[in-house]
């Protein structure tokens, strides 16, 4: 049975990478959220960059990366699939995020994780990441608006847990 967007939660690279990292807060969000019933979903290009970072045996990265693959079940966080045409969209959609300036070129996996969550019908991507944090939110939402695409709003943990109080 798929979950409900409702009770569903998207979660961005780094917010893998620091729960790989001990870092509390992540930990705390994870607990929190999951006890209360919330589906924590990964989309398909959060997985891409952990393999492709544990696979990068000199990157800083490369040891958290592959705790990540290791442990994303044990912290039931689940990854989903999309059909080719998704993919599709999501990579067109992070293009238009660029040319808008919303996002840098660099930052192109970001724009494919905010459709791919879209597409998923997850309205919220946790994630610790500036670039997604930092998002001018009026400018993303008429972007989502102009791709047809169901909105999503980037939060870090810390805020989402915070609303929680």
């Amino acid at each position: 049975m798929a979950a409900s967007p409702k009770k569903s939660l998207a979660l961005d690279t780094n917010l893998l990478l620091d729960l790989a990292g001990g870092k509390d807060f992540a930990h705390e969000f994870k607990e929190e959220f999951s006890i209360r019933g919330y589906s924590l979903l990964v989309p398909p290009t959060v997985v891409a960059e952990l393999a492709y970072f544990a696979s990068l045996e000199d990157a800083p990265q490369h040891e958290i990366a592959n705790i990540a693959l290791e442990k994303i079940g044990i912290w039931k966080c689940q990854p989903f699939a999309l059909s080719s045409t998704e993919l599709t969209i999501a990579i067109g959609f992070a293009a238009r995020l660029i040319e808008a300036f919303l996002i840098p070129e660099t930052e192109q996996n970001d724009g494919k994780i905010l459709a791919q969550t879209s597409l998923a019908n997850i309205p919220l991507l946790v994630t610790s990441d500036k670039h997604l944090l930092d998002v001018n939110e009026d400018a993303l939402l008429l972007a989502f608006s102009d791709a047809d695409l169901l909105p999503v709003h980037p939060l870090h943990p810390k805020r989402l847990l915070k609303a929680l109080r």
